[in-house]
């Protein structure tokens, strides 16, 4: 019910954004006959205009203009007519639903621009620290032509330097530095050691990504809590001596365990104590439940990895390996235990938030994606937010193809690897992602298998 709703306002926006992308159009002539010093002044005027009481609506035509004609000049990219009308909508408090290749890095430019004109700041989120540095480098040749400043937050800066980047009038950087950049803010003693200086406008690259498939993702600031090794090394002795459907349930959908009562009998004969659940001996069932766990919801190279002796966790979205972040409650030193590695210090939460309520900070909030329509609900009844599906420049020449489905998980695997095969003899590049490096590892010795080069 609330898809169709939702859809039936969505022509008249269409139109306004179109009605907008004329009105650029028609100013267009007179903002390529400026200099460069000329139209640099534009930031000025527009500033000061905004400060005589004129509203960021009225001069959105003219900023757009403006934004258009310095991306010639600096990038030799020329802003399409969709382009505009994805820029319009962001800034409108949307999610502009462009499809890959119609140049949403160039979109972001305009509302941010006009936006930043403000001073309050414009925060560009995208999904990694690589995106993060190119796209400000990049579009940030077009601000700085405009007299505005760009930064960039990225992983190992110092707080003096973050706060040099938060200053600047549009700043990149991931979900994840934004989030946990906020909550060392509220963990400052002194007004001096914030870094941040306010949520006033997001823009959020792979919006359907951060803010559905990782919304309720906790980011945790946690520090060393008491604890002794003794008691992980002893259940991770016990967990692989039961046995599933005996001494203890799983629920894999949940992620959760339940143990039976024989079970809690075994346990209780390996410890030599009469009591599993006396207060005196309450603490261990939180080893118990997490030896178990650690056994059978968190499986190495697809949870987690490995390395140098160190457990590192292994995102689930993206397949990147986490350095530095700890699972939480006793889990983490579990895995250890379980994998024979040093067990460091267990830590408690010092600060938390999810990317859900990190984004509701915003004054204003908005996105692109090329595939936000089939959330379109969702996005709205928790952000507010509706979806613009922004044409195409031109007509789409891609084929979307039909799933093919396979009884079994080899027969699928053996299709991959003859359409892989059949593509290297075409000379065609093939990037290919799994759902865990376990997986990707399996597919790696079936082409080594079938003399296919890879890496």
């Amino acid at each position: 019910m609330l898809d169709r709703v939702l859809r039936i306002g969505e022509g008249r926006i269409l139109k306004k954004l179109a009605g907008i992308a004329d009105q650029v159009n028609a100013l267009e002539p007179s903002f390529e006959a400026l200099s460069d010093a000329e139209l640099r002044e534009e930031t000025d005027r527009f500033k000061a205009r905004l400060a005589d009481g004129e509203t960021l609506d009225d001069i959105l035509p003219e900023a757009f203009a403006a934004v258009r004609e310095a991306a010639r000049r600096t990038l030799g990219q020329r802003h399409f007519d969709v382009q505009l009308m994805g820029g319009a909508a962001l800034h409108l408090g949307n999610i502009a639903e462009m499809k890959t290749g119609e140049g949403k890095t160039l979109v972001a430019t305009l509302p941010a621009y006009l936006n930043a004109l403000t001073g309050k700041g414009v925060h560009v989120v995208t999904v990694n620290d690589y995106l993060a540095q190119y796209q400000s480098e990049l579009m940030g040749r077009v601000y700085r032509f405009l007299g505005l400043t760009t930064g960039c937050i990225v992983t190992g800066q110092k707080p003096e330097e973050r706060r040099k980047q938060y200053l600047a009038d549009i700043t990149y950087g991931t979900n994840n530095e934004f989030g946990f950049d906020y909550l060392r803010d509220n963990m400052a003693w002194r007004p001096e050691e914030l870094v941040q200086r306010g949520h006033h406008f997001a823009i959020v690259d792979e919006v359907d990504s951060i803010l559905i498939d990782e919304a309720r993702t906790p980011l945790i600031i946690s520090g060393p809590a008491d604890g002794s090794s003794k008691w992980y090394r002893e259940f991770a002795r016990i967990a692989p001596l039961l046995e599933e459907g005996t001494h203890y349930e799983v629920d894999r959908k949940k992620r959760t365990i339940g143990v039976t009562e024989q079970g809690v009998e075994f346990v209780e004969d390996q410890l030599g104590i009469d009591n599993l659940y006396e207060a005196a001996n309450s603490p261990l069932v939180s080893y118990l439940n997490n030896s178990i766990k650690a056994k059978e919801l968190f499986i190495k190279d697809k949870d987690y990895i490995v390395r140098d002796g160190d457990v590192i966790i292994v995102d689930e979205f993206t397949g990147r390996v986490l350095d530095g972040r700890r699972y939480n409650e006793g889990m983490h030193q579990a895995i250890e235990a379980k994998e024979r590695v040093e067990i460091k210090a267990e830590n408690q939460t010092l600060a938390t938030i999810t990317l859900q309520n990190f984004f509701r900070l915003y004054e204003k909030l908005s996105g692109m994606t090329g595939t936000a329509e089939t959330e379109a609900a969702e996005l709205y009844s928790i952000y507010k937010l509706e979806v613009m599906p922004i044409p195409t420049n031109r007509p789409k020449a891609r084929e979307d193809q039909g799933d093919l489905i396979y009884k079994t998980e080899e027969a699928k695997f053996a299709a991959v690897v003859d359409d892989i095969a059949e593509r290297v003899d075409k000379k065609q590049p093939v990037l290919v992602g799994t759902a865990s490096v376990e997986r990707s590892e399996h597919l790696s010795k079936l082409l080594t298998r079938k003399n296919v080069k890879h890496h």
